[in-house]
């Protein structure tokens, strides 16, 4: 600092040192904060701290001295901690004060020649403050503009301040009511003119309240802060146009530097968080520039048409940034589509490549944290979204041992879902894929398998212009698909699972059928409220050792149950055509024949194909098919009573040849509906099925599509799936019954 500077600080220090008590040297204190390297923080703290007594706040202030040290000179630790002095003493009536304050607070001294005397050498301390410092310390600490990242904001529920708030509007002092302090300029000389303005112009891009250009007022635009400038009509009017043209960029600069301070860091999330921190580094670059600038106005170098000329690149680059944060404000943006704004910005600006560039690099950093969230999914199968920014949205409540039957399909359909307005444009062709990839992985680690994919390459900066993310999402994909595949199809054997299946429930294991039949028919013909299901279950154990099945690696997953209703009415129920099928005066009473079922139990994995809604279907299949083969075993009995019947005279035999032909067609009628449904529908379905899964299959999702596929097409194939084509099978085969019961009775008499 110069001689002047000097003396206006040692004067500041002695009257301090006064008012405190302390018995320094005001000389010695200056000294000693001039020649940094010979003196440790701890004795520069140590001088502060005397220098702080009687201060309410010192702990706090002695907090800042400690920390303004460790980042910055200490010379200008010293300045800082004036300035602190200054602002807590105005009771005092002792101030250390800023330029441009506009404050009527003055320095106690005897005469009024001291005192503007003062005030005059404190403002060329603080006007030549910023270009004399280093240039890699912060503006902001030179000009006293407080830092949103200090530990003192507290932070809270993410949220844009709808209302002005008052440290935002300190940096032009708005808060404080305008005290006409210009002096008349109008006869001045322009150039000494445009020297004064250039002072206030600067002062204005950096925040602080100027003399000859003052905030006007503050708009609200969609409730967006928004700050406007008034030129004093004692500038020159050529001065005065080329200023409108360059004050703009201190509205943008006062935008930015708001929003960034209203931002809160709880919920804002972790997109919004690093797109802020990129506009810190952005507003420093800002300020440095600006210092630059101010360097050269002070060194005479400067005009306020070079000032322009300089600006304009950097007014054209912040009006973009102020556009993207009113629309990041307005619409309330976080995570995908904060990126879908920029990438759409960096869309619109191909013709302007600076902008382009920069807005392009806002960009990549800004998508940094959602990247590392969507490599982790792709890699690990986890979701670590803590404010709930990501494109997959993670629905578990409960740990899978703890879940109900049908875990397997609301895992696979509902667990994790896509939250499509938060997807990224430029992911969106590729979500389902990123979906699928994560589930597949999850699901291979909850098979304990350990996840390796340490060949894939991890994801650096997003850019636009580059398809490189797409390549490696595809690589996880491919990676994950064929381990889960090789999990569920070999490890689990899926196969093996399928076979039981179609044995048990697509009545493909004859001779287990005929033996179930026959051991269970005394139960099932009872009422379905008098059958005891334990006394079932023994049975279908017993004739499972019996039969061929007892081979079976998958037979002990098989049991029996007695449902509540037949297949009609459960039909109905699905089809949500009960009224047109089933009215309740035609129920009849149920035996087990018409609600016995087979149930198949799978472990996970295998349950995400097999789940419980494929299992349903099998069923219904079963019902159906065990019905007609009751049936026509209840003919079969009627056949043999012809023999009884030959006996009987000529007369009454004759009557009872036209009932034994019609039993004969009713069982020809009967085995060619289960030939159809068994060899002409399942049978091909099933080979087609198993052709996929063997061939042309590379992903589970395949998997469960040609599944389903096959059941839907067995059902309906088979007059299942609608209600009123079953309704006639159904009574079809209740005449058939009802005619053998009759038969019987006649023959009995």
């Amino acid at each position: 600092m110069n001689d002047k500077n000097r003396e206006v600080i040692v004067l500041a220090l002695e009257k301090i040192n006064e008012f405190c008590n302390g018995n320094l040297d005001a000389e010695e204190i200056y000294e000693e904060f001039s020649s940094s390297n010979k003196s440790s923080n701890e004795k520069l703290l140590n001088i502060l701290k005397i220098l702080s007594n009687n201060q309410i706040n010192q702990h706090e202030i002695l907090q800042e001295a400690m920390m303004s040290l460790e980042k910055t000179t200490p010379q200008q630790c010293l300045l800082k901690f004036l300035r602190r002095i200054d602002k807590n003493m105005g009771s005092h009536n002792y101030q250390f004060s800023t330029p441009n304050s506009n404050s009527t607070r003055i320095y106690d001294f005897s005469t009024p020649e001291i005192l503007e005397n003062l005030k005059e050498k404190i403002h060329a301390v603080a006007s030549t403050s910023i270009c004399r410092s280093q240039q890699n310390c912060s503006i902001s600490n030179q000009l006293n503009i407080s830092n949103p990242l200090t530990p003192s904001s507290s932070p809270s529920l993410f949220s844009f301040q709808k209302n002005r708030r008052k440290d935002a509007a300190q940096w032009f002092n708005l808060d404080i009511k305008e005290v006409d302090t210009q002096i008349n300029i109008v006869a001045v000389p322009i150039s000494t003119q445009e020297m004064i303005l250039l002072n206030d112009i600067i002062f204005s891009l950096l925040g602080i309240r100027g003399t000859y250009i003052i905030p006007e007022e503050i708009k609200t635009s969609i409730g967006i802060l928004e700050i406007s400038f008034k030129v004093s009509d004692q500038i020159q009017k050529s001065l005065r146009d080329v200023t409108h043209e360059i004050l703009p960029l201190g509205c943008y600069y006062y935008n930015i530097q708001n929003f960034i301070e209203n931002v809160r860091f709880i919920n804002c999330g972790q997109v919004l968080e690093s797109l802020t921190a990129t506009l810190r580094d952005l507003l420093h670059d800002y300020c440095l520039l600006i210092s630059q600038l101010e360097f050269q106005h002070i060194s005479g170098m400067l005009t306020v048409h070079k000032l322009h000329f300089y600006l304009r690149p950097t007014i054209k680059t912040m009006e973009t940034l102020h556009k993207v944060i009113n629309d990041i404000t307005a619409n309330s943006l976080t995570g995908g589509q904060i990126l879908t704004l920029l990438y759409d910005k960096v869309n619109y600006l191909s013709g302007d490549e600076q902008t382009q560039k920069f807005i392009t690099e806002l960009l990549k950093r800004a998508s940094l944290p959602y990247m590392n969230i969507l490599y982790l999914w792709i890699t690990k199968g986890i979701i670590d979204d803590p404010q709930n920014e990501f494109l997959i949205e993670d629905n578990e409540i409960k740990s899978r041992d703890e879940t109900p039957e049908n875990y397997s399909t609301d895992y696979w359909e509902k667990r994790y879902t896509p939250r499509r307005e938060r997807i990224p444009r430029f992911l969106e062709k590729c979500s389902d894929v990123i979906l699928r990839t994560g589930k597949y992985l999850n699901v291979i680690r909850q098979c304990g398998k350990k996840i390796d994919s340490g060949n894939l390459d991890r994801f650096h900066l997003f850019c636009p212009t580059s398809q490189m993310y797409m390549n490696i999402i595809l690589e996880a994909y491919e990676f994950a698909s064929k381990i889960l595949l090789d999990v569920v199809l070999k490890e689990n054997d899926l196969m093996g699972h399928l076979i039981s299946i179609k044995k048990y429930l697509l009545l493909y294991q004859g001779d287990f059928i005929t033996q179930l039949m026959d051991a269970c028919e005394e139960e099932l013909i009872k009422n379905v409220d008098t059958i005891l299901p334990v006394k079932l279950e023994n049975l279908l154990g017993l004739t499972l050792r019996l039969s061929s099945a007892k081979n079976d690696p998958y037979k002990d997953n098989l049991h029996c149950d007695i449902l509540p209703v037949n297949l009609v009415t459960q039909m109905g129920k699905i089809t949500h055509k009960l009224d047109e099928c089933w009215s309740p005066e035609n129920k009849i009473e149920l035996t087990g024949i018409e609600c016995f079922i087979l149930k198949f139990d799978v472990k996970w994995p295998v349950s995400l194909v097999l789940n419980q809604f494929a299992i349903s279907k099998y069923q219904m299949l079963f019902r159906q098919l065990f019905y007609c083969k009751h049936v026509e075993r209840q003919l079969c009995i009627i056949w043999k009573e012809n023999t009884t019947a030959k006996k009987f005279s000529p007369h009454t035999a004759n009557l009872y040849r036209g009932a034994f032909t019609l039993s004969q067609r009713m069982m020809n009628a009967i085995q060619n509906l289960e030939y159809y449904m068994m060899i002409e529908v399942i049978e091909p379905f099933w080979h087609d099925f198993i052709t996929k899964i063997k061939n042309k299959i590379e992903n589970v999702d395949a998997v469960l599509i040609a599944h389903s596929n096959f059941l839907d097409n067995c059902l309906r194939n088979c007059f299942i799936s609608d209600a009123v084509l079953l309704l006639g099978v159904t009574q079809l085969c209740q005449i058939c019954l009802k005619f053998c019961e009759f038969l019987q009775v006649c023959i009995l008499l």
